[in-house]
């Protein structure tokens, strides 16, 4: 057993690292199966010498996330012991404190992730950009941040989001109103994004004025859309002819965020999907990148990571079967 020790600057620092009634600390103390204790401003980790070093590069880490005025939570905590883990806690600097957008409350919206780093990057620097990954990345989330960033910076005039209603199939009938009103669950998802960026009452105000635009991918067609940032979401249940039909919709001063779950498709049983066949036709093509998600991006609950894992194991055990 090994004893490493060393200070903390400020008191505020220490109250942030532990948590409430310690819950990073333990967190720490359990992946790293050590002991950490606090005596004012030093911190004493004991336990095997390799774990003692995994476990003070995890609070050093979390350290500097503080420092740059990051609330730890324990998503940012678990984070930065998996990044612990595989060697690539270094590359935290430069994920900490880029902020994309203040959200109708005053909350900052950033990357939380090597994953979501990359694809806000990927966004900034190329016209089209395909987001691939599990449920939790933020995948949509992020997109709709982006959009509403460049539409208060004045870089476009509108936000359009459509996604393909396919879920609904011949059910819509059986839902009441018009057309708009039975696609609306679908889009549901898309509203709380920007309900969340702008508010309640800015959102219908641009709305009003023809500046956002929720539509389904059906409405798309026929169109130029020039001045706009565009996204597609759940495009895992676009058929081929729609991915092509809305990526040929990109017009001048445009950008098109298309995201997707290849594991999540929703359409008839022999439908090819065409998030699947755009990322291998367009893979080449230059101011056009995909960005890929995995499991570690997930940013909801700690249980979805577990599910997403364990439903990747139960299919390459049945590839192989």
């Amino acid at each position: 057993m090994v004893e490493q020790t060393f200070s903390i600057d400020r008191m505020e620092q220490a109250v942030s690292l532990f948590g409430s009634f310690d819950e990073n600390i333990k967190l720490i103390e359990k992946e790293f199966q050590v002991r950490v204790i606090s005596r004012g401003s030093e911190i004493k980790i004991q336990g095997d010498e390799e774990y003692v070093d995994k476990a003070k590069r995890a609070i050093n880490s979390l350290l500097t996330l503080i420092n740059k005025g990051e609330t730890l939570t324990e998503q940012n905590v678990r984070y930065v012991i998996s990044l612990v883990k595989d060697g690539n806690d270094d590359k935290l600097v430069s994920m900490a404190g880029d902020c994309i957008c203040i959200s109708a409350k005053g909350k900052p919206i950033k990357a939380k992730t090597l994953g979501q780093k990359k694809y806000i990057e990927a966004i900034k620097e190329n016209t089209v950009v395909i987001g691939v990954g599990p449920a939790g990345t933020g995948k949509t989330y992020l997109a709709v941040a982006m959009a509403v960033s460049a539409f208060r910076a004045k870089q476009v005039n509108r936000i359009i989001l459509t996604r393909p209603a396919v879920e609904a199939g011949e059910k819509l009938g059986f839902l009441p109103g018009d057309l708009q009103q039975k696609v609306d669950p679908y889009l549901r998802p898309l509203y709380d994004a920007l309900f969340d960026m702008l508010g309640a009452e800015s959102f219908q105000k641009y709305q009003e004025r023809g500046n956002i635009e929720v539509a389904p991918l059906a409405y798309m067609r026929g169109r130029t859309l020039d001045d706009s940032f565009i996204i597609l979401d759940e495009a895992q249940n676009t058929t081929p002819e729609q991915m092509k039909m809305f990526l040929t919709r990109l017009g001048f001063g445009s950008k098109i965020v298309v995201t997707g779950d290849v594991t999540q498709i929703d359409l008839p049983d022999g439908k090819k999907s065409g998030l699947v066949e755009v990322i291998k036709i367009l893979k080449n093509v230059d101011d056009i990148q995909t960005v890929k998600f995995s499991e570690k991006d997930v940013v909801r609950h700690k249980l979805v990571q577990d599910i997403i894992k364990a439903y990747d194991k139960y299919e390459e055990a049945k590839k192989r079967k």
